[in-house]
């Protein structure tokens, strides 16, 4: 699975860094430290991001939630 965001254009480099730490499941707690910024500092990034209106995209390879075959099985029946 891969995780494509889109609109990364419109953000600065900071919103650019917490935004795919964010995205990708991280905690503001580990942002914070990775970054060396205050939790406080990275949640002001985030909202700043999401008003900019970027998207994540996820791009899932194959059928790891395993819901593709019961689709395929209705368009046999059909």
């Amino acid at each position: 699975m891969q995780i494509e965001i889109r609109g990364l254009e419109k953000l600065s480099f900071r919103e650019r860094q917490v935004v795919a730490l964010k995205e990708t499941g991280v905690s503001s707690e580990t942002i914070a430290k990775r970054l060396g910024l205050s939790p406080a500092t990275v949640a002001t990034l985030y909202n700043r991001a999401k008003t900019k209106g970027y998207q994540v995209v996820l791009v899932i390879s194959g059928d790891p939630l395993g819901v593709m075959a019961a689709e395929d099985e209705d368009e046999e029946e059909i």
